[in-house]
């Protein structure tokens, strides 16, 4: 993604045989890897969008968002050289969001302990609040695998590459994940384990 190859001569040789009995130039493969601005202004806003579905808070999905860029930043001579840089990104904005809600979860018992309290702002319709809600008490791998399926789109090999699993595993988690959400919300679920998501 975002990489081309071409071929050039080396050291301006002319296609004469070199001294060393070589048959003429040799070619020397340039790799043009994509711009890591250009790599952020596309993927931010959907990561966002996972991050926000995986946390339920958009200003804390702005900043998981961020810290995984940073993280792709700053490894940005490996990542950028990976055949699909963005599936990177992805793992490192789930693996961070999942970390965020353990820790938002550790304060707010600790907040109420001492008395204090939370209130949210629903950023979300009342009826993507509500399933979201119940995707984030699923356990942290079916909620991954909901949130890559339903925010960014994801096939069952993509999101299996995203989150560096099995594609089999994927489909029980996304069917496991739906069978679990359905009747909380009412909804019918009829797929089995090996659907073609």
């Amino acid at each position: 993604m975002g990489r081309s190859v071409g071929t050039a001569t080396s050291n301006g040789d002319n296609g004469n045989s070199g001294r060393d009995g070589s048959l003429g130039p040799q070619p020397v493969y340039v790799v043009h890897r994509e711009l890591f601005d250009t790599f952020y202004t596309r993927e931010y806003p959907a990561l966002v969008a996972l991050a926000h579905v995986l946390t339920g808070a958009r200003a804390s999905a702005e900043d998981v968002a961020q810290e995984a860029m940073l993280a792709a930043y700053r490894r940005w001579d490996e990542v950028g050289e990976l055949e699909f840089p963005a599936a990177w990104v992805r793992q490192a904005c789930a693996h961070l969001a999942t970390s965020f809600t353990r820790r938002r979860l550790v304060e707010a018992r600790a907040l109420l302990r001492l008395g204090g309290r939370r209130t949210e702002v629903a950023e979300l319709d009342e009826g993507a609040s509500v399933f979201w809600a119940e995707v984030r008490r699923l356990p942290r791998r079916q909620a991954q695998c909901l949130a890559l399926f339903y925010v960014y789109g994801c096939s069952v090999a993509e999101t299996a590459q995203v989150l560096a699993c099995s594609e089999s595993s994927v489909k029980t988690h996304l069917s496991r994940g739906r069978a679990k959400v359905a009747p909380r919300l009412d909804l019918r679920h009829d797929g089995g384990p090996n659907d073609e998501l």
